[in-house]
């Protein structure tokens, strides 16, 4: 079985700050990890490879050089392969124009693996600085495969297809899908493993190739700030809440009459 897994190197969100005057990301001084969802995914495709030695992973990611510190964590963890799509071309690159690269990436990897595609291709639901749970479905939809999102439990049948548990507001829905197939991994999927320290340091000699825009045949115009319909007209962070009053008094009568008073007051009843 081969699988892709895809992987992106995100800010630590909890380090992130907004400039209140220019009302964009403040990036200097951010550290940057591993999408914690994509290591779900990650994970998922390890505990397969677990179970079958035939099983090989592939790791992709886009960005600039410094995201190959996630891909060779992802080969320290157990991954085979690993390739980074990078080109200032693609700088700008919204959702949709990330998911079309990723896709033509993809198909060029699987060309050269000589198979016509990855039985199996596995995203993180979403990104933690974007949250917007687009690029696995684009990709999908980019390479004309079937996609179940929102993945809780994985399982392979027959070696041919997968049966997956998807997270549902009210429970889970039971979707199976023949191969080849995407799958956007939740947190529930699983606990993702530690690289090894041997992981670490052989994935440390690895050389991960880069591949350009022209070496994966991308059509430019699909790409970049000029391929992006989506326009960020602002980032802000939200105002804060104020505190909720408590009230404790011993009998439980007299707190819920203050809290009517409360309600009555500004309106609320």
């Amino acid at each position: 079985m081969e699988i892709l897994v895809c992987v992106k190197q995100v800010p630590d969100t909890a380090e992130v700050k907004i400039d209140p005057e220019k009302h964009t990301v403040i990036r200097a001084g951010v550290p940057n990890i591993f999408n914690p969802f994509d290591q779900n995914a990650l994970e998922a495709a390890l505990q397969l490879k677990d179970a079958d030695d035939s099983v090989k992973i592939t790791v992709l990611s886009m960005g600039p050089e410094q995201a190959k510190d996630v891909l060779r964590e992802g080969l320290a963890m157990g991954a085979d392969d690993a390739f980074l799509v990078s080109d200032r071309k693609l700088g700008g690159s919204d959702t949709l124009a990330t998911g079309y690269a990723l896709a033509t990436a993809i198909k060029k990897l699987a060309a050269d693996k000589g198979i016509d595609m990855f039985d199996l291709i596995l995203c993180g639901q979403q990104a933690i600085d974007g949250d917007t749970a687009q690029v696995g479905p684009q990709i999908a939809s980019e390479l004309g495969i079937a996609q179940i999102t929102k993945a809780a439990k994985l399982t392979i049948e027959g070696g041919t297809s997968v049966r997956v548990e998807q997270q549902h507001e009210e429970g889970y829905i039971v979707t199976a899908a023949a191969f080849p197939v995407l799958i956007t991994a939740s947190k529930d999927l699983n606990e993702p493993r530690f690289p090894t320290i041997r992981g670490t340091m052989k994935a440390k000699r690895r050389e991960i190739p880069t591949l350009s825009a022209a070496d994966i045949g991308i059509d430019e115009v699909r790409i970049g700030l000029s391929g992006s319909p989506t326009k960020v007209h602002k980032i802000f962070t939200p105002p804060q809440r104020t505190q909720g009053e408590i009230f404790s008094a011993e009998d439980a009568q007299a707190n819920v009459d203050q809290l009517m008073e409360k309600l009555i007051a500004q309106k609320v009843i």
